[in-house]
């Protein structure tokens, strides 16, 4: 039965390989939606090699970027539908857009019931269609922070805080019942460059006044298509329907024989492995939270951990064709030890091939404490970054102990051997090795700061503090050097390894992503089918329990992975465009 049913797997992969052979003339659909993951998940049961939707951010930029030089591709429709990623990824993906239609391609956005997002990437394209009879919800930015600390006062649970330092704010949904100046003065400023990037982008690239878009904004909010083309924000307005029929028209085909997926293009086209002979770039990515060996895999969430970026590392200085290495990261931080662990790691990589780090929607905190390896850092201008700084929360479980009445008894040798248990706050003198503790670990960071970029210990407290930068502001307080994308790493990490100008090198995406089918023949088979049934089974239960999701509850999960208290180095918050 198992052989029966490994041939009947490999027969149907086969047969959907043998099926990618792409037409000699096309139209590319790009389907861009939902929260655009930095890199691809390993390939699931039914995947056979396609690239499953939404494509990770890795995907569509390897995709935009081969569409610029084959031939085959008669134009793009980027079919833009409930974006909710950071406005730094819309801005590295409008850059792909850019290059692509200077190659000659034109690129259409399609949106459907487009909103803030969905727009700001669609005005990258040559013209924008809305679907007839649908409407675009175009109502601003918001930044919405949640706090626990009195619902989990009346459950008898509380937090004992060590802060480095008062810009550190993550520790607030916790012990506060409303967010300190420092984090509004930090909110407003992320607020202020993400909507004057929004109102200058519509303005250029739609050719239309700045207060005119805003007053649309602050009027308006909710349009028809009709509306939104009477005022010049769009181009057209067509059902599915009449799209198709156009496309058949313009190139005598029946729309499903014209248009190929990007996924299957994809696939078709070598995936994300390099292929040739010729020299390479590395693209090591730190995504999701940082993570230590020991609690790697107990959550939910996208997380990294030491092993992966040592494995990583290792296949980059072990592959002779790889001449340099660019570091990307879209993590908020986590566990400043892994973090630091991580940076030494890299620190040795960067001594024996070039380094080049590209921030992508986030790199804060221990997201910036790994950037410190590079020889430049590139970010993009709305890239949250900077969050110099860590924090310690101890959970109080003693009110929750009381009130259900349970009962503990402990038996101790050491003036501190019951100290960090959850089941009791601090005493004074506990307390104080608490904060001290954490006081150190931030004069490492801090000091790993000055030593990197070359600030003295002045300059970096005045940047630091767990102050939260946009990428256009780090630039100017000295924390990256430079405001530009994955691309921009690359050619610079290409000019430091000496590579010849104007060839272009091939992409070695690590950690290494496996399909399902690797993994079932690499002896991972029980492993594979128990983490589809885990990654099934967390988003169904998300599903139903909707405040499992809510800013903050991630962090909670993270720092009950174990009984000890965890010095984090994660940022505070993140801005969102509805």
């Amino acid at each position: 039965m198992v052989v029966l049913f490994v041939l009947l797997i490999g027969g149907v992969w086969l047969a959907s390989s043998w099926s990618d052979k792409l037409p000699e003339r096309f139209v590319l659909r790009v389907p861009v939606k939902g929260q655009i993951e930095e890199r691809s998940p390993d390939s699931g049961l039914f995947s056979f090699g396609q690239r499953a939707e939404p494509l990770s951010l890795e995907a569509l930029m390897t995709i935009l970027d081969r569409a610029q030089s084959d031939k085959r591709v008669e134009s793009v429709l980027l079919d833009i539908d409930g974006l909710s990623t950071s406005t730094a990824k819309i801005q590295e993906l409008s850059s792909s857009i850019d290059a692509l239609r200077k190659s000659g391609k034109k690129v259409t956005a399609l949106l459907r019931t487009p909103a803030d997002k969905d727009y700001l990437l669609a005005v990258a394209c040559d013209s924008i269609i809305v679907q007839k009879n649908s409407w675009m919800q175009l109502d601003g930015f918001k930044a919405e922070l949640f706090f626990f600390a009195e619902p989990l006062k009346k459950l008898g649970i509380g937090f004992q805080a060590a802060q480095w330092k008062k810009y550190k704010s993550a520790i607030e949904p916790y012990t506060r019942n409303s967010p300190s100046p420092e984090s509004l003065q930090e909110l407003n400023s992320l607020l202020d460059d993400s909507w004057a990037n929004y109102l200058d982008q519509v303005a250029r690239r739609r050719h239309i006044g700045r207060d005119a878009f805003r007053e649309v904004i602050d009027s308006l909010a909710v349009l028809t298509p009709e509306q939104a083309l009477e005022r010049k924000l769009i181009d057209r307005v067509l059902s599915i329907r009449q799209l198709e029929k156009e496309y058949r028209k313009r190139f005598g085909k029946p729309f499903d024989e014209l248009v190929v997926n990007a996924g299957s293009y994809l696939s078709s086209t070598g995936d994300l492995e390099p292929h040739g002979t010729g020299n390479r770039i590395a693209v090591i990515t730190i995504n999701g939270l940082i993570v230590g060996d020991s609690i790697a895999g107990m959550g939910d969430d996208e997380e990294i951990d030491v092993a992966s970026v040592r494995r990583a590392v290792d296949a980059a200085l072990d592959d002779s064709k790889v001449k340099a290495i660019v570091l990307r990261i879209d993590s908020p931080g986590g566990e400043a030890l892994a973090a630091s662990s991580m940076l030494e790691l890299l620190e040795e990589a960067a001594q024996k091939k070039p380094l080049v780090a590209s921030m992508s929607g986030s790199a804060a905190s221990g997201g910036y404490m790994v950037a410190l390896a590079a020889n430049k850092i590139y970010a993009q201008p709305l890239t949250v970054t900077g969050s110099i700084g860590v924090f310690a929360l101890k959970p109080d479980f003693s009110g929750l102990l009381e009130k259900t009445g349970i009962h503990r008894e402990v038996l101790t040798r050491g003036r501190f051997a019951d100290a960090y248990t959850p089941f009791k706050p601090f005493d004074d003198a506990a307390f104080r090795k608490f904060v001290e503790t954490t006081g150190h670990i931030y004069e490492d960071f801090t000091g790993k700061v000055a030593k990197s970029r070359h600030l003295t210990a002045e300059q970096v407290e005045a940047v630091a503090g767990g102050r939260v930068w946009s990428g256009k502001r780090a630039v100017e307080v000295g924390l990256v050097d430079e405001i530009g994308g994955l691309n921009d790493a690359v050619q610079e990490a290409s000019r430091l390894a000496k590579l010849k100008k104007g060839t272009k090198p091939e992409m070695l995406y690590l950690p290494a992503r496996k399909t399902w089918i690797e993994r079932f023949f690499d002896g991972d088979a029980v492993q594979a089918v128990a983490d589809m049934s885990d990654h099934l089974a967390t988003q169904s239960l998300a599903r139903l329990l909707p405040v499992s999701q809510l800013p903050g509850t991630a962090t909670v999960r993270f720092l009950l992975r174990t009984e000890e208290p965890q010095v984090l180095a994660i940022q505070p918050f993140g801005v969102e465009m509805n």
